[in-house]
């Protein structure tokens, strides 16, 4: 990757703007300049250094904020690399100065790819994949704490004004029965009032196994409580908000994981992940646990149990 450059730029990137530094084999410095992180910019600056020879540029985030520069280059026809945090750090402690530069550290970037290029990474075109895949999980953490607060929110409602309700409804919140009933009822008074017809036929219809079984269970635990506690007449109104909310929630995550599965589907490496018994794949994804994807994909090898992993 770097035996035949004639330029080697190092970009310590940053949100509003990089710097760049460009060097030519002997450690000459050809360009030293901070960039704004904008297309026309960087592509300007890159076929400026491209005119000496084949350039290389390596930035220090090839994602985020660094994923312009390293798409322009990509663009442009130049080669690609990264130098990892660790590497960086490392590598940082061998030059004069303690000063904390972007000058500095991208002077540091573009000279570690001239002389140790063995510490760099190249930005494989499957990097891609795994940043839309890491968007994707992202947004599903978002989700997930989002249904995890809903939720709570829910369960103390209930278990403020009718705690006996709670211990039924609680550990079910996220079951489509239950927020139909919660949606289209709201709290005890209105579950109340609905009557087991009503409720049979909402809960039956999502659930219908235990349909039948929760509506019993509802019923039991409504008259446990015969005081109306301050607040309820607000959690009543509340309460199918909250509902409509979770559901909402919960669709979206339903969406994403199919993204997420439609996504790796298509990954060139895909028998790879899917060697992986059941959904671990996407377990792992939802975990945020990108770190065994990372893994598995940079060596090209399918995932084994411990038992198939063992001499």
């Amino acid at each position: 990757m770097t035996q035949c450059c004639a330029v080697f730029c190092g970009v310590d990137v940053g949100k509003g703007e990089h710097h760049a530094v460009g060097l030519d084999p002997a450690g000459k410095r050809l360009f030293d300049k901070a960039l704004p992180n904008d297309e026309a910019r960087l592509r300007a600056v890159f076929d400026q250094l491209a005119t000496r020879g084949p350039l290389l540029i390596v930035v220090d985030q090839p994602n985020t904020i660094g994923a312009l520069p390293v798409t322009v280059a990509r663009d442009c026809g130049h080669d690609v690399a990264y130098l990892p945090g660790l590497a960086m750090r490392r590598i940082a402690d061998l030059y004069p100065g303690q000063a904390k530069t972007d000058a500095r550290d991208a002077h540091i970037i573009a000279d570690a790819a001239r002389t140790m290029p063995h510490a760099l990474r190249r930005v494989d075109t499957g990097d891609e994949a795994l940043t839309e895949l890491g968007v994707l999980v992202g947004f599903d953490d978002d989700l997930a704490g989002e249904a995890t607060r809903t939720s709570n929110r829910i369960r103390g409602l209930l278990t403020g004004i009718h705690p006996a309700l709670e211990r039924v409804l609680g550990p079910r919140v996220a079951h489509p029965a239950v927020l139909e009933i919660l949606s289209r009822c709201g709290g005890p008074a209105g579950i109340q009032a609905a009557g087991r017809r009503k409720l049979t036929s909402i809960a039956v219809k999502h659930a219908p196994h235990m349909g039948a079984r929760l509506v019993e269970e509802i019923l039991a635990a409504l008259p446990a409580q015969t005081v109306v506690v301050p607040g309820s007449k607000a959690a009543e109104v509340v309460l199918p908000k909250l509902a409509d909310q979770l559901k909402a929630v919960l669709q979206q995550r339903k969406t994403i994981a199919a993204d997420i599965e439609e996504m790796l589907d298509a990954h060139p490496l895909s028998r790879v992940l899917t060697s992986m018994p059941g959904s671990s794949a996407l377990i792992c994804l939802a975990r945020r646990r990108c770190d065994v994807l990372f893994a598995m994909l940079k060596s090209k090898e399918p995932y084994r149990t411990p038992a198939a992993a063992a001499p």
